[in-house]
């Protein structure tokens, strides 16, 4: 994409609570020169310490980034993503949720690939560096045959009215929480994992009365092969570790030769069928940035692909899996039933 030597010129949209992992992963790879931050709030895009703008157009037109990252609500995404390449932008990167609708989403894809521009949905879980671990177990058949694959999401962080206040207070606002917000991350790791679904089945509640979305409940994927992938998630109740934003929970993985569980820490065991001794095959440490740094991982992996030629993941035309299976969980909750065929969902 660029000359040997030639720094890739990277812009971002939004300067948010999130988007500061973003501007501190791009700060740190060598191959990368951000040239500008925007933001609605102007003072918010000049705390990020790189050339600061309010309006996206202004920017690329003065700042001529090869990527924009996108940081900001989905409401925004289409308009940023059509503005971007008509201003010769020549990769995007755009936050989940992935825009307002699925139509919207089929239409940032047309464009993108229209144009000829890589277009990848920054899903960063299947980034981190314990499902990778898991991956690599899986792909070294050390739990044998796959049965289930079982998260289960304690954030801590939803009880009484404070709730989410400190932190991302739109969270209260959302009339879809669990799954829209938090839940589409293992919609993509369970995929990244185990592959495509064939039948979802969804039952979600409230129970912070003062939130407008749904903050826990469960979805199953079901797979030919007789495998399930079991999401349990409760926003209100919390899990064995020091920060429970680390992993959000924790998580078994069931074979016929073993088990492996990732605990709140990040580290990831191997039990053996019928043993009660465990195997690290990935300790827990302090880790860097949001995730064990998987912001900075997904990042590191765009320009691999853009720079090397390396395979993408999470290219925005597969995500629109992930969105026709969480419209299909949501259609299995209202309507108390399993649901296949995810496209018409």
């Amino acid at each position: 994409m660029k000359k040997d030597g030639e720094a890739l010129r990277v812009a971002c949209l939004g300067a948010g609570y999130f988007a500061r992992f973003h501007y501190e992963a791009w700060q740190g790879l060598q191959r990368v020169r951000l040239v500008g931050a925007c933001d609605r709030d102007l003072e918010k895009a000049r705390a990020t310490g790189f050339p600061a703008f309010d309006e996206l157009k202004t920017m690329l037109k003065m700042a001529r980034p090869d990527l924009l990252d996108i940081v900001t609500p989905p409401q925004t995404h289409l308009a940023a993503i059509r503005m971007a390449i008509d201003n010769g932008v020549k990769a995007l990167i755009c936050q989940k949720p992935f825009c307002n609708s699925i139509e919207e989403a089929r239409e940032a894809v047309q464009l993108a690939e229209a144009a000829g521009i890589p277009l990848v949905v920054h899903e960063n879980f299947r980034f981190q560096p314990w499902y990778r671990a898991i991956r690599q177990a899986l792909d070294d058949k050390l739990v044998g045959d796959l049965l289930q694959v079982t998260f289960r999401l304690r954030t801590g962080d939803g009880q009484g009215p404070e709730a989410y206040l400190d932190r991302q207070p739109y969270f209260q606002r959302m009339p879809r929480l669990l799954i829209h917000e938090t839940g589409v991350h293992w919609i993509d790791t369970f995929r990244y994992l185990l592959g495509e679904p064939d039948a979802v089945y969804a039952d979600l509640r409230k129970l912070n009365p003062v939130i407008a979305g749904e903050d826990a409940g469960y979805f199953i994927f079901d797979y030919p092969n007789g495998a399930r992938a079991l999401f349990d998630g409760n926003r209100l109740l919390d899990h064995a570790a020091e920060n429970c934003r680390t992993t959000l929970g924790e998580a078994l993985v069931e074979g016929t030769l073993g088990t492996l569980s990732l605990a709140g820490d990040g580290s990831v065991r191997l039990r053996s069928f019928g043993s009660t001794e465990e195997k690290v095959l990935l300790a827990a440490r302090k880790w860097q940035g949001f995730g064990g740094d998987c912001v900075k991982n997904l990042i590191c992996h765009v320009v691999e692909g853009l720079l090397d030629g390396k395979p993408l993941e999470n290219e925005a035309r597969d995500y629109l899996k992930v969105i026709a299976i969480e419209r299909a969980l949501y259609r299995s909750d209202r309507e108390g039933m399993k649901i296949r065929g995810f496209e018409s969902a």
